[in-house]
């Protein structure tokens, strides 16, 4: 099937590169956060900068949210379930690495692990938020 509209072609693949965009931005900033709390400080949690880094990841995670729920972002409605379940096992991922022995795997490997899982947790977290919200609008209107 071939899509008529050309614009809302070039639209899927700016909204897809975007989000591929952002994904690795929050890696880049899961390694750095990583890197930050292997030399005894917390970036994102304690630095000025690092809240509001996190406040961007989490309005870039609102603006993939809202873009799905509206049909244009990459995540449609047949992946919701596995996205949903995806970032919830992120958000379950960053909660075991938050413990600070988890740095007892080796150097640096902790440290990254939960770096990197807070990064993406804060990215992911919002759109989760806002595909279960739809989730259930939609079961509720059946009814």
């Amino acid at each position: 099937m071939v899509n008529e509209n050309p614009n809302e072609e070039i639209m899927l693949k700016v909204v897809g590169i975007s989000f591929i965009i952002g994904i690795v931005i929050t890696l880049l900033i899961g390694i750095y956060q990583g890197w930050s709390i292997e030399q005894g400080r917390n970036f994102i949690e304690y630095e000025e900068l690092g809240g509001l880094i996190a406040w961007i990841l989490a309005l870039i995670g609102i603006i993939v949210g809202l873009l799905a729920i509206s049909g244009k972002g990459t995540i449609t409605k047949s992946e919701t379930p596995g996205y949903l379940i995806a970032g919830i096992a992120l958000i379950i991922m960053y909660a075991a690495f938050q413990d600070q022995s988890i740095s007892s795997i080796g150097p640096y490997l902790g440290s990254m692990l939960h770096g990197i899982s807070e990064a993406l947790a804060i990215f992911v977290a919002p759109t989760i938020i806002i595909l279960a919200i739809k989730n259930i609008y939609d079961m509720g209107k059946d009814v």
